[in-house]
């Protein structure tokens, strides 16, 4: 008697699946489909080539991806479009990478959403493998799809709609970078440190971080209810309504012969928006300025090459940052060019643990050349930067591509620019969690130079200006006032006169 099961009918089905599967896939991995590709698509496939392992993992894949979308198995455009997201990922990202274990999360997404009440379509599935597989990266790697990415577009513009906050994922929570000043979100109290935990009633500890953010979006003027933890305060539910969001990426003012400059944000309007708030600074002050105060704090960063502009606004020479990829062509040097705005006049730059990427890159260009004291708290670390790289299909990743190291040559990720003069005490001073206490975070250097020269409560420093309750601006203007570490310190130490 023959031992040996017979197949039932649902086993042949699977396997006829796969096979379906394998026939759909096999053309588009080898490139050898009778159909034509675009440009992009031939370009992807030249510049991005795949080893037989990679080739193993996709069919890997696009079995896993039959078995699990059923009747929308022969959708061959997504298989060919995750093919496309995938050979930029492995090939492109600031590390070489293991192909199984990003098949492995790309697969654990798809079951996960196919886990729900709600029937699902093949082009959801396979967005949900590329959120799955890019979180799976490090915080900042994500997959847009095709709103997203329009969305994405138009907030380097500085106006956009939605909440204002910069976040990155969290363990289980969604963690505010920082609130975007003058937005809905900070007008309703968000702080960077924040934990969002449900967005509109619904946990976002399964939710990747693209799938949270989704749900945060909406139409202006719809409100969205966010439950929210803070150290110290517990947790709390907040409403916040959506708005068109306009940033205003720079705001000054003259007082008491010092210049105070806001940069909220990094979008397309900075650098001329700084140039603008320059020269009537010195229309309306001239040559009495003695000092600036370049505030960076809670500032999430933005568009690197405005990153650039800023810091090489107030520098004549040097190397302002300096980017390294996996191989030597994806590592370069940016430099200053002749002509500093403020005409050498003494700055300090304020930051704090809001303070992140662009803000970094400014703020340790400024330090390591001398050209600026920085004072406040430690910044938040996030030293990678993003590369938008548009799929033929579809949508984009914004992929980590590299890291950045200050002029000295240390790097930022994972421990950020520490101040000249630590600030402690004040408002935006309190502890809050940094790029290194995010779940996937790229590593920080195994070495780190200490930079602190002094420590200083800022409720030691005299008040200044009419915002009097700003004691780390207050703290700033002193140290202009005083011209040096020295004296700064011993004033402080004496006390108020009177």
């Amino acid at each position: 008697m023959n031992s040996r099961k017979v197949p039932n009918s649902q086993t042949i089905v699977a396997l006829l699946v796969a096979v379906l599967a394998f026939l759909i896939w096999s053309p588009v991995l080898h490139g050898c489909s009778g159909t034509s590709h675009d440009d992009a698509a031939n370009e992807a496939q030249d510049r991005y080539p795949l080893s037989d392992q990679s080739v193993g993992e996709l069919s890997r894949f696009a079995i896993a991806h039959s078995a699990i979308a059923g009747e929308q198995a022969a959708n061959s455009r997504q298989l060919k479009h995750f093919r496309d997201a995938f050979r930029r990922i492995r090939s492109a990202y600031v590390y070489p990478l293991n192909d199984q274990q990003l098949i492995d999360a790309a697969i654990e997404g798809m079951r996960k959403t196919a886990a729900g009440s709600e029937p699902v379509t093949s082009t959801v599935l396979i967005n949900s493998a590329l959120d799955a597989m890019t979180a799976s990266l490090d915080p900042h790697s994500v997959y847009l799809d095709p709103q997203e990415l329009k969305e994405a577009e138009l907030a380097t513009t500085g106006e956009f709609g939605g909440l204002g906050i910069q976040v990155t994922r969290d363990d289980k929570s969604i963690r505010v970078i920082s609130p975007i000043e003058d937005t809905p979100a900070e007008r309703a109290g968000l702080k960077s440190g924040d934990l969002i935990t449900h967005v509109d009633g619904l946990p976002v500890a399964d939710m990747t971080l693209s799938q949270a953010v989704r749900k945060m979006r909406g139409e202006p003027g719809t409100s969205v209810r966010l439950g929210v933890k803070r150290d110290g305060k517990g947790a709390f539910e907040v409403s916040i309504t959506r708005a068109i969001i306009a940033v205003r990426p720079i705001r000054w003012r003259v007082e008491d012969d010092i210049a105070y400059i806001r940069v909220a944000n990094f979008n397309e309007k900075t650098s001329a928006a700084l140039q603008d708030a320059m020269e009537k600074i010195d229309e309306q002050s001239g040559s009495s300025i003695h000092g600036i105060v370049l505030d960076l704090r809670n500032n999430p960063g933005g568009l690197f090459n405005q990153s650039l502009r800023v810091a090489d606004a107030f520098l004549d020479d040097g190397v302002i940052v300096g980017l390294r990829g996996r191989d030597s062509t994806n590592s370069r040097e940016f430099l200053a060019r002749s002509g500093d705005i403020a005409e050498g006049r003494p700055m300090v730059v304020l930051i704090n643990g809001g303070s992140a990427s662009a803000s970094e890159i400014v703020a340790a260009a400024l330090q390591d050349h001398g050209r600026a004291t920085v004072m406040g708290t430690r910044s938040f670390g996030k030293g990678s930067v993003q590369t938008v790289m548009r799929l033929p299909v579809e949508g984009a990743l914004k992929l980590t591509t590299s890291l950045y190291y200050a002029p000295s040559g240390q790097l930022i990720q994972s421990q950020g620019v520490e101040p000249d003069i630590v600030l402690e005490g004040g408002e935006t001073t309190r502890q809050t969690a940094r790029e290194a206490d995010l779940p996937g975070a790229l590593p920080a250097a195994k070495t780190f130079q200490p930079r602190s020269k002094a420590k200083v409560n800022v409720r030691t420093c005299p008040s200044h200006g009419s915002d009097a309750k700003d004691q780390e601006l207050s703290c700033a203007a002193a140290f202009l006032e005083a011209g040096s570490l020295d004296r700064f310190v011993r004033t402080l130490a004496a006390g108020p006169t009177g």
